[in-house]
């Protein structure tokens, strides 16, 4: 399942580690605070509890969106979608 990752986290180092966090699922950043990725419904729950166990749920924001194919599809990119210095082709391709 096509899964995005949001957040908003205060602290660096909390930051950096949820990042690699995410990285380590196997998903992609698109943006500085955001990674998008396929995930089956068993690893969202492994990246939500180990994301749960970094942040600081009162201060922080984490936004973990599965998404079917066909939604996916309806996302509309307006402007800027990606930074261009982090995206891989894995990534352009689910938007072709």
């Amino acid at each position: 399942m096509l899964t995005w990752v949001i957040y908003d986290i205060q602290d660096n180092k909390v930051r950096n580690k949820v990042a690699k966090t995410c990285l380590g699922t196997g998903i992609y950043r698109v943006q500085k605070s955001v990674f998008l990725g396929d995930l089956n419904l068993n690893r969202i729950d492994e990246l939500s509890l180990k994301i749960k166990n970094l942040v600081n749920e009162e201060k922080d924001s984490v936004y973990i969106f599965p998404m079917c194919k066909d939604d996916f599809n309806k996302v509309k990119l307006i402007g800027q979608a990606f930074d261009k210095k982090l995206v891989t082709d894995e990534v352009k391709a689910l938007f072709l």
